[in-house]
């Protein structure tokens, strides 16, 4: 993901091209891997977050959503804080990676319904990685996430038939 970096770790975006800051204070995690535009990342990350070795440096497709755990026991939601699935197209591997709080919504919310039209196959790759893709019923739970209240709107204008 970082092509023509700057001295405070910026990078333009390889999928979409657009300038992304790494600045903590708009993005609120330590490690930036994603685009907050396209939702895209690169395989940079081998072993944890922010580690940065991982030989194959592919472009990382935004798969869809799921649900990390929080450690937080005052946290009012259980089931934690929501993630993004990353694929990565050269190697296939699936990570998780933190929404950042500049991240465009509404492309959170595009690649969610866009997750709702995948297959079994898709889910047991998931399910086998330790992940649990986010499913129609948990739309509540992911518009909570992002926007602090549920807010209904009709799946039928996100999601074309197969």
């Amino acid at each position: 993901m970082k092509t023509n970096s700057n001295s405070f770790g910026d990078f333009k975006c390889t999928h979409c091209h657009a300038i992304v800051s790494c600045a903590h204070v708009l993005s609120g995690v330590n490690n930036r891997n994603h685009c907050p535009y396209c939702l895209w990342s690169c395989h940079l990350d081998l072993y944890i977050a922010g580690d940065r070795l991982s030989a194959c440096k592919a472009l990382m497709k935004p798969l869809g959503l799921t649900m990390k755990k929080g450690r937080n026991k005052y946290q009012r939601d259980a089931r934690g804080e929501l993630m993004l699935i990353h694929e990565c197209v050269e190697c296939k591997i699936l990570s998780i990676n933190r929404i950042a709080a500049d991240d465009d919504s509404e492309t959170v919310i595009t690649v969610f319904y866009e997750s709702l039209k995948f297959g079994s196959e898709i889910h047991s790759l998931c399910l086998q990685n330790g992940i649990t893709l986010l499913e129609a019923e948990d739309s509540q739970i992911v518009y909570t996430q992002l926007y602090g209240r549920y807010r209904e709107i009709p799946m039928l204008d996100r999601v074309s038939p197969h």
